[in-house]
């Protein structure tokens, strides 16, 4: 994994550093959020065990530009003046209309 300190330092995710409390001393082990997104780069199986593979993430921040293209491009495409309905709007798009159904039931409730 590839993290870039100056992208850190700039970005709005919170992370920690747990390499003190891992049971396991030699690795160097950080927390992100769920919401982290990272770039994946070469994707490699592992030389000792053909079941294991090694993928190389990198860090992205709310600067870099692809991401941002992606996002304005997945805005246009689904279409929608809140989050919460571009939102419900994909689930649709992708068929998972139970959930999105539960999300616009949920939205209702609360408006009332």
């Amino acid at each position: 994994m590839t993290v870039d300190p100056s992208k850190i330092s700039t970005s709005i995710t919170p992370f920690a550093m747990i390499d003190e409390h891992s049971a396991l001393p030699q690795e160097q082990e950080i927390l992100f959020t769920i919401h982290t997104v990272f770039r994946v780069g070469e994707i490699k199986q592992t030389a000792d065990n053909s079941r294991l593979w090694e993928v190389h993430l990198t860090i992205t921040d709310e600067s870099d530009p692809q991401l941002a293209g992606l996002t304005d491009c997945i805005k246009e495409e689904i279409g929608g003046s809140t989050g919460w309905h571009r939102m419900g709007k994909l689930m649709l798009k992708v068929g998972r209309f139970d959930q999105a159904e539960a999300l616009y039931n949920e939205l209702l409730d609360n408006a009332s």
